[in-house]
This record gives structure tokens, sequence and C-alpha cells, in this order.
């Protein structure tokens, strides 16, 4: 099996020198059609089919035959849902949207953690490391405040659905999951949201890399007790003996 550009190729031989292999039945899989090309008679008359699959879209895992209900038209839908959570349709647009805050959220983290790191690094600023910031009393607002103004931004009203504050008009309302308005999209970027796929699919997958670096995040800090600019320093200083295997074999005590 060779996978390329997100097709994936079977090639089975048939060998034969007193007939020709035909007439042998190959159901096809969801979403694959079968191509044949007869070669031609060689002296040994020795023959040999070749069998191309070319899948219709790129999956999480090539040649897997993606759920119904997972039919391509959600933005960055490979067909992964192994435990079969977005069966029930209600089911499966709420987790969308979930997604989609959590996909935001991580990008929001991912850049004020390595932004405000990176200042404390090179002694800009006094600040402390980003897992120990929730214990720190801001004069702007007290803990509560914060948390309330965290649940309102993470709300489905958030997303464009349902009420939001009043100001529902204000974003626009696009359709569910994408707001917009000059609050939310001062840019004026995909405005048209019906035919925005690659928008949608490019914020997709660097939310989801964003959700992948914020466990990073999460297990750096655990093992090492440094923010993420010390981790990259101390790597490019010794990138030999100073990995992720060293790290997680000798934890920081």
């Amino acid at each position: 099996m060779a996978l390329a550009g997100g097709r994936v190729f079977l090639v089975q031989p048939c060998f034969s020198s007193s007939f020709v292999c035909k007439n042998i039945i190959n159901k096809p899989s969801f979403g694959v059609k079968n191509t044949f090309w007869p070669a031609r008679l060689g002296p040994t008359s020795r023959i040999t089919r070749t069998v191309v699959r070319a899948q219709l879209r790129p999956t999480w895992l090539p040649g897997l035959d993606p759920p119904p209900y997972l039919d391509g038209s959600l933005p960055g839908d490979y067909g992964f849902d192994p435990l079969g959570l977005g069966e029930d349709p209600q089911s499966l647009k709420w987790y969308v949207q979930a997604e989609l805050v959590h996909a935001r959220f991580a990008m929001l983290g991912v850049a004020g953690i390595l932004f405000t790191d990176l200042l404390r690094a090179t002694g800009i600023i006094n600040l402390p490391l980003w897992y120990d910031a929730g214990a720190i009393k801001f004069k702007f607002a007290n803990t509560g405040t914060l948390f309330i103004v965290q649940l309102i931004l993470m709300g489905p009203g958030s997303q464009a659905e349902g009420p939001f504050l009043g100001i529902e008009a204000a974003l626009e309302g696009l359709e569910p999951g994408y707001p917009g308005g000059p609050l939310l999209n001062p840019l004026g970027l995909a405005k048209d949201i019906k035919n925005a796929g690659d928008w949608k699919l490019k914020e997709i997958k660097n939310g989801r890399l964003a959700m992948v670096a914020m466990l990073g995040f999460f297990v750096q800090a655990y093992v090492t007790h440094v923010g993420p600019i010390d981790n990259l320093v101390e790597h490019l200083s010794n990138p030999w003996h100073t990995t992720i295997i060293q790290n997680l074999s000798h934890p920081a005590s």
C-alpha cells in the first residue's frame, strides 16, 4: 500500500501461464471506486493486472471507510469519530461548536503564553510563569469577574447562535459558529461565509494544532517547571542531550 496526496493505491498482480485472470469481483468500499488497466500480453503469456483504488476524500487513517454521518461537508472532516459520538445529529452539532470554541481559545492561549513568556525570559517585563498567572491578583478585575467574563465569551451566544448580551446585530451572526461584524471580524475576512470553505479549513486545522500545543505546554510545565521559551533555549543549547525523552526520564523535582 502506498499513500500519495491522500490517495490509496492497492496493487494486486495476478500471474498465470495458462489463462487470463478475469471476472474477478472486487467489492468497493464506501467512497471508493475501482479502475482496471489490462496489461499487454507478453511472450510468456504472463498477465499482470493492476488495481488502483482512488479514495474520493482523505481520511485520518488511509483506507478507512468514514461513518455515513461524516460525509465530508463539515470543515476539517476526515472521518475521525472512533467512539461514534456524532451519530446523533444534535450531538454532532454541539460537538462542532464545542471544538470551534476550544480551538479558538487554544490559539489565543498559545499566542498569549509564548508572547508573555518571551517578555519574561528576556527580562523586558517582570511576569510570572504562565501556569502561575491564575494565582496572581490583577488590579483591573478580581478573579470572580474574570471567571464570569470567560463564561460569557465561551457561551453559545459567542458563536452567533442565540442571545448574546443584546448585541447580536453587531456580531452579524453569519452562521452558527461564525460570528462576524466589526467586533469579531474587523478585517472583513470571509464575508461570504457560505463559500468560505478554505478559511474554515485553515481555522480548524490551526485550532487543532493549537490544542495539541496546549497539551504539550501542560506536560512541559509539569515535567520541567519552567516556561516554553526556557525549554526551547535549553534544548537549542544542547539538542542531543536535552530532549523530551531525557525530560520525561528525569523530571525536575
